[in-house]
């Protein structure tokens, strides 16, 4: 493989105009095609295989004129203290009020005062739900204003109005997160590389990449019904690994230009060695994401694939793009001093970067002289860390989750204050009643062996459709649809069906949002397992082709587990505990989302294998190469430690940056990859990681002999590069490139 990608990078080096003009004909079709793309389809939140979603595929087969597809809001009308909301003033004032809501988008609006059936019992609250012929996201501005309106006019009548309902979700505000995170990384670059130009190579080449992926996913939207959410991971993953990737060859070809190389010469040698790294890296990274199939939640699914794409993209741009960037910007990839004090190379000499012990070479060897230390000390960090873990209350966020000052968040409160907790998260029952001798005595049998359930406060009459064999009741428990409780209600009734079935022929099956966020959540604990497996697995068979070893990838992987439990302790502390949470923007505090454990694994396995590869490849290149197990830690650590470190802090700045997004999930998101990037680095990659191998010392790279045989030897180190090279004569220099001396020997 090095030396196919030694060969890759000379030819986009030789070739960069034609190389660069390719990438950008790409990124100009991609935006075309996305420009002209329709409107993308709304989130599918379907559950294959659950209870839930054969409640609601049963409804839309039995159903059919009453489709769940229309938007739909809830205008809460509370009167002033002592008054009543049935009083003559206040139905004529809130007639009014349902009377402007009418527009062409609204299917029908429903009349609180009809046998009072949307007035609480004291008479102080009543609501009106009003149904749209559209998704939330084909409301017009109009038809939504009109809603808003309704709840910011200043009222003489006295009335407090709130609105609440999917018809007032709006697509997620992002915030400036990728550009904060931009900016740092631009800073970061700058301080690296010491040159405005090498820093800004990775951060545009990153951009072309990310562009092309979004752009395609944007393009690709109603043909493979992606949504507007699909895009957000591979935004964050593709910004953030395309920088890394990018910089890493350049670090590379900087190094390679040090040690007396020409310019083509070096950039071969970049993409053949770092390159490497970069290519199995990434496809740690797309293990990671596309394994999220396994968990067969289509959303989860659309969102790994996608990401995966554009950290492909991301990879073959850092093998192709970059070296021929390296190439257009010439000599200005150093700075001007460096250019100045070498006119004629243009890059420094191997003896004055080697002139003293850098940073990362006198942490190495600290670590070195006291690993147990080093080992019991991070171990201790990470897992006090990782302790609030123990506590986390998974869930998905509903209204009764928003910033108190939201007319979502009152509308919930008022709601759950006049008609009890369990209004907000009723539960829909939908009684299949073909096989039963007599359908209405057999859904009249369901609703009183329902409404016996403890933890039930009513239960509708059962209502049937037209050809009088499927029925539908409403459930309404007295707890919230995020208590604890109400999934104990859950489970108790449908633990009733078998039972009801053998009594009346009906089978009972409960969906509705309640019911659904209690599938939506035993679906992921369910895959979690498997998901590991699969992606530990293929990664570990991945890392013993890297490394031709056993415990360096069993490291691997017991390191990325210190690492995602300190990342969820982290997040459960600040959104569930509320430490710090004013800090980071949490306004509210609740349970941990649902997908928030899987989707934290499969992102931060990949992340944490990239410096896993970067780091210990350089390592084992030492290695191969004749230098001793602590030696070669410390020559890793010369070279890698530096450039790992930058890596680190862009990625961090990257995700970091999403926390000030609007959306919770989106905010969280953003928090848990951050820090898990941090402890991941900082306390994993760059502590763990030498103490261990100082301690097991050249056991780290032992592989059984019936091993080694039957794996392929795919060269990640260049090893067999580096024999060709030294024994070949020298390549020519590009046309009027000037020639460095050429060493010979092996580095």
């Amino acid at each position: 493989m090095a030396t196919f990608l030694y060969k890759l990078g000379r030819l986009a080096f030789r070739r960069r105009g034609i190389t660069a003009l390719i990438w950008l004909l790409l990124f100009v079709l991609a935006g075309f095609g996305a420009s002209s793309a329709g409107t993308a389809p709304e989130d599918d939140f379907a559950l294959p295989g659950t209870e839930a979603q054969q409640a609601f595929d049963l409804l839309e087969e039995r159903f059919p004129g009453q489709s769940a597809d229309g938007a739909t809001a809830r205008i809460v009308f509370e009167a002033p203290d002592g008054q009543k909301i049935t009083a003559a003033d206040s139905r004529e004032a809130v007639d009014g009020v349902l009377d402007g809501i009418a527009g062409n988008q609204v299917e029908q609006v429903s009349d609180p005062f009809a046998d009072n059936a949307g007035v609480s019992e004291d008479g102080s609250t009543a609501y009106a739900v009003v149904d749209y012929k559209v998704t939330s996201m084909e409301l017009d501005d109009s038809t939504r204003d009109a809603i808003t309106d309704v709840v910011d006019k200043e009222r003489d009548d006295g009335l407090n109005i709130q609105a609440g309902g999917d018809a007032l979700m709006v697509e997620p505000d992002m915030g400036n997160g990728e550009i904060i995170g931009v900016g740092i990384a631009l800073v970061v670059l700058v301080i690296t590389f010491g040159s405005l130009v090498a820093a800004g190579l990775p951060i545009i080449t990153a951009l072309i990449g990310v562009g092309i992926g979004i752009s395609s996913i944007t393009a690709l939207a109603t043909v493979l019904d992606l949504s507007a959410t699909t895009s957000t991971l591979a935004m964050m993953i593709g910004l953030a690994v395309g920088i890394d990737y990018a910089l890493f060859i350049a670090s590379r070809y900087r190094a390679e230009l040090t040690d007396g190389h020409s310019r083509e010469e070096a950039a071969g040698r970049a993409v053949g060695t770092a390159g490497s790294a970069v290519v199995f890296a990434g496809l740690t990274v797309i293990i990671a994401l596309a394994g999220l199939a396994v968990v067969n939640i289509p959303i989860l699914t659309k969102m790994g694939f996608a990401a995966a794409g554009t950290v492909a993209l991301a990879v073959l741009i850092a093998l192709t793009l970059v070296p021929a960037a390296l190439g257009i910007v010439g000599k200005r990839i150093y700075g001007r001093k460096v250019r100045k004090a070498n006119p004629e190379t243009g890059a420094p000499k191997a003896s004055d970067h080697d002139a003293k012990p850098n940073m990362g070479t006198r942490w190495a060897r600290g670590v070195l002289k006291r690993p147990v230390l080093v080992l019991v000390a991070a171990i201790i960090g990470l897992g006090a860390l990782a302790a609030p873990v123990a506590s986390m209350e998974l869930g998905l966020p509903d209204e009764g989750s928003q910033p108190t000052d939201t007319t979502q968040r009152k509308a919930y409160d008022m709601l759950s204050e006049a008609f009890g907790p369990g209004f907000n998260g009723p539960v829909t029952g939908v009684i299949d009643a073909t096989e039963a001798a007599n359908p209405q005595d057999a859904a009249d049998e369901v609703v009183a062996r329902i409404s016996d359930v403890d933890g039930v406060v009513s239960v509708s009459p059962a209502g049937f459709n037209e050809a009088g064999d499927t029925a539908t009741v409403m459930v309404t428990p007295s707890t919230g649809p995020s208590d604890t409780d109400t999934e104990k209600v859950v489970r108790e009734i449908r633990d009733l069906s078998s039972a009801l079935q053998d009594e009346t022929g009906a089978e009972l099956y409960l969906t509705g949002s309640t019911a659904v966020n209690i599938d939506f959540s035993k679906v992921l604990d369910d895959a979690l397992v498997p998901y590991l497996a699969l992606v530990v697995g293929l990664a570990f068979v991945l890392l013993m082709l890297v490394f031709r070893s056993v415990l360096v990838p069993l490291k691997a992987a017991l390191g990325f587990l210190f690492s995602v439990l300190a990342a969820l302790g982290a997040v459960v502390a600040v959104f569930q505990w509320g430490w710090l949470a004013g800090a980071f923007g949490v306004e509210e505090t609740g349970p941990i989302m649902s997908m928030m454990p899987i989707f934290l694994i499969g992102v931060v396995f990949g992340l944490a294998m990239d410096y896993e590869v970067f780091l210990v490849s350089r390592m084992r290149e030492a290695y191969v190469h004749g230098e001793s197990a602590g030696e070669a830690v410390v020559t890793g650590f010369r070279y890698g430690a530096r450039v790992v470190t930058a890596a680190a802090i862009i990625m961090i700045s990257v995700f970091a940056g999403f926390i000030g997004a609007g959306d919770d999930m989106v905010k969280m998101m953003g928090f848990g990859l951050a820090v898990a990037v941090l402890f991941d680095a900082f306390l994993v990659r760059m502590t763990i990681v030498p103490a261990v191998l100082a301690l097991i010392g050249k056991s780290a790279w032992w592989l059984p002999k019936w091993l080694d045989r039957i794996l392929p030897n795919v060269d990640v180190e260049g090893e067999k590069l580096y024999r060709q090279l030294a024994a070949a004569p020298a390549p020519p220099p590009t046309a009027g490139e000037e020639r460095a001396p050429e060493p010979t020997g092996v580095r």
